[in-house]
């Protein structure tokens, strides 16, 4: 019996081999008359195993996910795949198509919207396919993030602590096999409407990443996450890992252990004044508790001393901010708790 989704025409979920198609996102304005806007899908299957669901352009001005999966999808033949890849290269394909965080259609953070309205916008929409369609699907799912233009983080794997014993250690082994030099855990369910959380509450292991940022794509944390994914793919049973290669000699220190950083509420440093961010830290740079991390300087009052801001914690820093203007209440550098190569423990919620 094949099985369909209406909001997926022509895509056959239990066909073997290779299916192209769109999730039809249902609009109506002066930009698309034609009323459907369509999201891109793949579906490459081998038969029996396991299901992984990778998303990537969740934010449109994200774009390492976005050519890795396009990369899987055309380098991979079907019959290599035991069990069945679920890939949505760019999710929010209005928001890629503008390059930019959320989309102009409907100024929707698609990663705050699951599970999502089937009668609603357009991220409301494709929020409802994702949490009621294809995470059902699964037993894996990836969600492929980097800093896009406002920020840029250490390059990282990115979990939710927990929700349960069982969950975290399927996602910490995903984060050894991921390895990158980075895993950022946060404290389970921080995001209401991810969908980190919609894999939680579902009971499905899922890692997210962040892979740099600053709106560009590094050649090195590109090549990195490649050979990443394909271990991880490998890692849940759906590819034979591929064979080890020469490690660079900017990536070999870390390759062999992943730091684990934990981001708190304590970790941001929110500026108290508009004007231009210098930092005075770099990425992944250890600092204590009163270090100077950034200073804002006044565009307008030229006789005003820039601001300082310091460290409230001792940690890694994790996150910066990339473009230099800030507001009141801007992020600019988040202070990560170090817990060295041991993933932290415990602070699971209860069902």
């Amino acid at each position: 019996m094949p099985l369909h989704i209406p909001r997926i025409p022509g895509v056959d979920f239990l066909a073997t081999g290779r299916q192209l198609g769109y999730l039809e996102i249902e609009h109506s304005d002066n930009a698309h008359d034609a009323a459907v806007i369509p999201s891109p899908i793949a579906v490459l299957s081998g038969g029996a195993g396991p299901t992984a669901l990778l998303i990537a352009g969740t934010h449109g001005d994200e774009y390492e996910g976005q050519i890795l999966l396009q990369e899987l999808i055309r380098s991979i033949d079907p019959a290599e795949v035991s069990g069945r890849l679920i890939v949505l290269p760019a999710l929010n394909i209005a928001a890629v198509r503008e390059g930019r965080r959320v989309a102009s259609v409907d100024g929707v953070n698609l990663n705050r919207s699951l599970p999502g309205n089937a009668a609603g916008g357009p991220a409301q929409q494709i929020a409802s396919i994702v949490a009621e369609d294809l995470i059902p699907l699964a037993d894996f799912v990836m969600d492929i993030h980097s800093g896009g233009i406002a920020s840029e983080y250490v390059p990282s794997a990115f979990v939710y602590h927990g929700p349960t014993p069982e969950l975290w250690a399927q996602k910490t082994a995903a984060v050894a096999a991921f390895n990158v030099p980075y895993s950022v855990v946060v404290q389970p369910m921080l995001k209401s409407g991810s969908i980190s959380g919609a894999a939680d509450r579902a009971g499905v292991p899922m890692i997210s990443t962040e892979l740099g940022g600053r709106g560009t794509v590094s050649v090195q944390i590109l090549e990195r996450a490649r050979k990443g994914l394909r271990a991880l793919l490998g890692h849940w049973g759906l590819l034979q890992e591929a064979p080890p290669t020469e490690r660079s000699p900017e990536w070999s220190a870390v390759e062999s252990a992943v730091q684990w950083v934990e981001l708190t509420p304590q970790s941001p440093v929110n500026s108290t004044m508009a004007g231009l961010f210098e930092p005075t830290v770099e990425l992944g740079q250890r600092v204590a508790a009163g270090a100077l991390v950034a200073r804002v300087h006044s565009v307008e009052e030229l006789d005003r001393p820039p601001k300082e801001f310091f460290a409230p914690i001792d940690g890694v820093v994790a996150i910066v901010r990339h473009p230099a203007p800030v507001n009141v209440g801007t992020t600019l550098v988040n202070i990560a708790v170090d817990h060295g190569t041991t993933h932290p423990k415990g602070n699971y919620v209860t069902a």
